[in-house]
């Protein structure tokens, strides 16, 4: 399934999709354009930037926010294309973090419903590496993956690529590969207490490694894994 190449992205019945500033400091905190810049395959493309500055309160972010999902129990795929700095989750640091994607449920600010989350962390010597997670808060989580394996690609383009089964049995699945290498592959629950996906962070931006900034591009969205 695709969108017909058009904004703002309206899959699974979404409307009002775009982004959303949260916590901006008048979006001095975090801020998003259009920058014309040099691709995964060398040529100049149109890619969305985002910069985090810094946190001003404990949730500044400025996802692309697909949001009021009707079809909220479909299967979906979807895959693009992510530039990170080279800094941000590379210094000897210990407990940085950044996300780039997530999706909640229906019912999740209230504790009953489900968050898929991806997360870049570091130990602490600066080395990043990948966690993957489903929750029921941030504090509680249902399931998690961390990937140490696979490189964190820094200052460089990667290809990303997620799939869910929506589920609440053995039978969920959710996917994540990077350059496709497998990140994390959970088969079991992917929703709690049967609520449908609320909205999809396609591009967040969200952390406490400031500053940091990141592009996306080449964003395809189908509703199963490409054959």
């Amino acid at each position: 399934m695709a969108t017909g190449f058009s904004w703002p992205i309206d899959v699974l019945g979404a409307t009002e999709s775009g982004l959303h500033y949260i916590a901006d400091d008048n979006h001095q905190a975090v801020n998003a354009e259009i920058q014309t810049v040099i691709g995964h395959d060398g040529v100049q493309t149109n890619a969305l930037y985002q910069q985090e500055n810094y946190e001003f309160s404990g949730d500044t972010q400025c996802p692309y926010e697909i949001l009021n999902i009707v079809d909220g129990s479909s299967d979906l795929y979807i895959k693009y294309w992510v530039k990170l700095d080279g800094e941000s989750v590379t210094r000897a640091d210990p407990d940085l973090w950044r996300t780039f994607f997530e999706y909640k449920t229906k019912g999740y600010a209230d504790g009953n419903g489900f968050r898929l989350i991806t997360f870049i962390y570091n130990d602490a010597d600066g080395v990043p590496y990948w966690h993957f997670q489903g929750d029921a808060d941030p504090l509680n989580s249902i399931w998690e993956i961390d990937n140490r394996d696979v490189p964190v690609p820094m200052d460089k383009w990667f290809l990303t690529e997620f799939y869910w089964h929506w589920s609440e049995g053995s039978d969920g699945v959710a996917l994540w590969k990077v350059n496709g290498q497998v990140i994390g592959e959970h088969h079991g629950p992917t929703t709690r207490n049967s609520k449908p996906i609320d909205f999809i962070l396609l591009a967040q931006i969200y952390g406490n490694s400031n500053p940091k900034h990141q592009w996306i591009d080449d964003i395809e969205i189908w509703n199963a894994l490409p054959e």
